[in-house]
């Protein structure tokens, strides 16, 4: 903004010494320079209350709030985030995004519960990366109905219930662009590395009599207790599905939906041990793996 302070405004050629001076000349002057202060002291508290300061004035706080307000083209260097620890250490656990974008989570009593507060207005984007210390693989942690993006192959992820194969620390970002409403997950510390940690499908189920077989668990396991039926319809292109007969007092036949081997579509299951793994593609399931299993 200009400023409304005019230094043109005041005489300084007046008084003229040696001389009688026109009073209105000092009244003149004199009421310049105080409209002058005025805007001058108006103009500073503005700048008071609006700059971005490197430290406190004399008997303030530092608080540089830009709330929400567009910074562009920066060159940003040595740039840092808070970090928050969490002493929460069962039951429920709120992580507040305005606090800080790096938290830290320990379930070192029981299971814990995670919700998120003060995420970015929709339409802006936030990002918060919590790290899970995990003592005890005992414990779960349930996350937000509102993680629905990004799930699919999370280790230990089933439905919003996290569990954990091994203790340690454990990264995860979670991101919105809809203050919350709809929240993305990414594995940071695990997805990237199948060299150090191993590669784990999705978690199984146990496969009853007369059921359908999941689409979104890889693995049906099951044991029977008589003669038993089982389904598996059309998948995904890409997708693996695993089944294995764990223990036995009569086969297991499946029916399964678009087979590429022909025939009725049935796989059978007559001994501890059997099992076969299948990929939907070209619209069909194709065993590409299996031990015993008899296909018709």
């Amino acid at each position: 903004m200009a400023s409304n302070i005019n230094p043109n405004n005041i005489d300084s050629a007046y008084p003229v010494a040696g001389q009688d001076n026109n009073s209105q000349g000092f009244r003149d002057n004199f009421t310049n320079i105080v409209t002058n202060f005025q805007a001058a002291a108006s103009e500073i508290t503005a700048l008071q209350n609006s700059a971005i300061l490197k430290t406190a004035l004399t008997g303030t706080t530092l608080d540089n709030n830009m709330n929400h307000n567009i910074i562009y083209a920066v060159n940003l260097n040595d740039v840092s985030t808070t970090r928050i620890e969490s002493t929460a250490s069962s039951g429920a656990v709120v992580l507040n995004y305005a606090s800080g974008q790096y938290q830290t989570v320990t379930p070192s009593v029981g299971s814990i519960v995670l919700s998120f507060t003060n995420w970015p207005a929709s339409g802006l984007f936030g990002i918060l990366r919590v790290a899970i210390v995990v003592s005890n693989t005992a414990f779960t942690v349930t996350l937000p109905a509102a993680v629905t993006q990004g799930t699919t192959g999370i280790q230990g992820l089933s439905g919003s219930v996290l569990t954990f194969n091994t203790t340690g620390t454990f990264v995860f970002d979670f991101s919105t662009a809809t203050e919350g409403a709809a929240i993305t997950i990414n594995d940071v510390t695990r997805a990237n590395n199948v060299l150090v940690n191993p590669l784990f499908l999705t978690v199984g189920e146990e496969l009853n009599n007369t059921t359908a077989a999941s689409l979104t668990k890889t693995t049906s396991y099951f044991t029977t207790g008589g003669p038993e039926t089982a389904t598996l319809a059309a998948g995904t292109e890409g997708q693996i599905k695993v089944f294995a007969m764990v223990a036995t007092s009569g086969n297991m036949v499946i029916t399964v939906a678009n087979p590429g081997w022909g025939g009725a579509g049935t796989i059978t299951f007559s001994a501890v041990g059997q099992a076969c793994t299948l990929m939907y593609t070209s619209s069909k399931w194709f065993c590409i793996g299996n031990n015993g299993a008899a296909f018709a």
